[in-house]
């Protein structure tokens, strides 16, 4: 799954981390009682011990910083978040109070500029960095790096991310509180719209060359879409026009373009998910929905939920003569 990571975020700058509504309770930790240190949390590199409560938090994952901040504090230095305007993102205005991050570096972590900022935790649940980028790290202060999955695949759940950097900042109460509620969000969502339940939906980016790349069950773009009852189709992966059948499934979202961008399509547009209204447009890469999609955090999902939920409905209302609308911004 790393390997479809890196190729989609080289072609569209997208990164994620996931969303699927388990009961795993995440990494090991320590006793568990809220403040109480030292605590100790697994990463896939070994057990890290946090003595003390910290107080300067530098994110390197791609998404960590939205978990800081729905926990409450906001991180002295953050990975930038890269093809997206994302120190203006809105599902995260309220938490940062008008405050701009330093940044410590994108694609690549600047180790020097993270210690500038004399961190007491570093955060990267969620980074995909190399033995040599973490060691480096670790050595400046404790360090979380990326999570084991309890799925089996290679991303960890953004429970599982919640449950380690809630526990590492002494916060697993909040954490908890905060996963239930996120949760139940997406309970909301399936209780008001029934029909979403094991409706196979192929979630597909749209590659600059003109494929798409149907996302697989276990990619956290696609777990999203899990969350809310959608099955994923037997076959996923890079599909090309010779094999856009795989495309025609109960439903489609198409992330990475908008209809008017595929209305010229002519074989795109004649697969019957489309002519008969039932794919959804998550918009360009870089625009609000497919960052929300792609960050997965317990501030984003909850925007997202809202913002789509409207298209979902009505594209799978098996009426054709229902208007899908445009995902809210």
């Amino acid at each position: 799954m790393r390997v479809a990571l890196v190729l989609t975020t080289a072609a569209a700058l997208i990164l994620t981390a996931c969303g699927t509504s388990d009961d795993s309770t995440g990494p090991e930790s320590g006793d568990g009682a809220e403040g109480a240190f030292p605590v100790e949390v697994t990463d896939t590199y070994g057990t890290v011990t946090i003595e003390e409560q910290p107080e300067r938090i530098v994110t390197v994952g791609f998404n960590d910083q939205d978990f800081v901040l729905a926990l409450g504090r906001i991180p002295v230095g953050t990975r930038e978040y890269m093809g997206f305007d994302y120190r203006n993102r809105p599902w995260a205005q309220e938490q940062l109070d008008g405050q701009e991050i330093p940044e410590v570096g994108g694609l690549e972590v600047n180790a020097e500029q993270v210690a500038a900022l004399e961190p007491d935790l570093i955060l990267g649940t969620y980074s995909v960095l190399e033995p040599d980028q973490y060691d480096t790290l670790s050595r400046i202060a404790p360090m979380v790096g990326d999570l084991e999955a309890g799925d089996g695949t290679s991303t960890p759940s953004w429970q599982e991310q919640l449950a380690a950097i809630g526990d590492a900042m002494g916060a697993r109460g909040g954490a908890e509180q905060l996963r239930a509620d996120v949760e139940q969000d997406f309970r909301d969502a399936i209780e008001a719209n029934p029909q979403f339940e094991g409706r196979t939906t192929a979630v597909a980016l749209r590659m600059d060359d003109g494929s798409f790349y149907i996302l697989e069950a276990g990619d956290p773009r696609n777990r999203f879409f899990s969350d809310l009852g959608f099955a994923t189709p037997a076959v996923t992966g890079e599909v090309g026009p010779e094999r856009y059948d795989l495309l025609d499934q109960e439903n489609l979202v198409v992330v990475g373009a908008t209809a008017e961008t595929l209305a010229d399509d002519e074989l795109f547009q004649s697969l019957d998910v489309v002519s008969s209204d039932r794919t959804v447009y998550l918009g360009e890469f870089g625009t609000t929905a497919p960052a929300a999609l792609g960050f997965a955090s317990p501030l984003s999902l909850p925007y997202l939920i809202d913002a789509v939920l409207p298209s979902l409905a009505a594209a799978t209302d098996d009426d054709p003569a229902t208007v899908v609308p445009a995902v809210e911004e």
